[in-house]
C-alpha cells in the first residue's frame, strides 16, 4: 500500500521529470564532445604517446558517464511507469511502501531499503583474496 499522498507523488514526479531533463542534457554534451574528439583525430596524426593515451582516456571517460547516465535514464524511466501504474513508492520486490526518506533520497527507488540490502548482499562482487 502506497502511504504518499498525491501532493507528494506530483513533488517526486517533478524530481524526476527535471533529473531526467539533466541527464538527457549530459548525454547529449559527451557525445557532442566525443564527436568533436572523433573529427579532431581525422585532422592529422600530430601528437605523441601521452596524446594518444589522454585522448584513449577521455573517449574511456566519456563511455563511462553515458553508460552511468543511461542506467539513471533507465531507472527513471522505471518511475515514471510505475507513477503511471499507481505502483510508485510501493516495492517492486515484497509490495510494501517505500520510505518517504528512502525517496527523498533517491525519487526513482523501485526497491524497500531491506529489499535493497538483501539484493545488493547477494548479487555483490565475491572479494578475490588471493589466497
Amino acid at each position: 500500500m502506497n502511504e504518499l499522498s498525491p501532493e507528494q507523488i506530483t513533488q517526486f514526479s517533478t524530481r524526476i521529470a527535471e533529473r531526467k531533463r539533466l541527464l538527457l542534457e549530459d548525454v547529449r554534451r559527451v557525445l557532442q564532445r566525443a564527436g568533436a574528439e572523433r573529427y579532431a583525430d581525422l585532422v592529422g596524426e600530430a601528437g605523441d604517446a601521452g596524446d594518444e593515451a589522454a585522448a584513449s582516456l577521455l573517449r574511456d571517460v566519456s563511455e563511462a558517464e553515458i553508460v552511468r547516465d543511461v542506467g539513471e535514464l533507465r531507472d527513471i524511466a522505471a518511475a515514471e511507469a510505475r507513477i503511471a501504474a499507481g505502483r510508485y513508492g510501493i516495492c517492486i520486490d515484497c509490495g510494501t511502501a517505500i520510505g518517504w526518506k528512502r525517496l527523498d533520497a533517491y525519487p526513482s527507488a523501485k526497491r524497500c531499503i531491506e529489499c535493497q540490502q538483501r539484493r545488493e548482499k547477494t548479487r555483490a562482487p565475491s572479494r578475490y583474496t588471493g589466497r
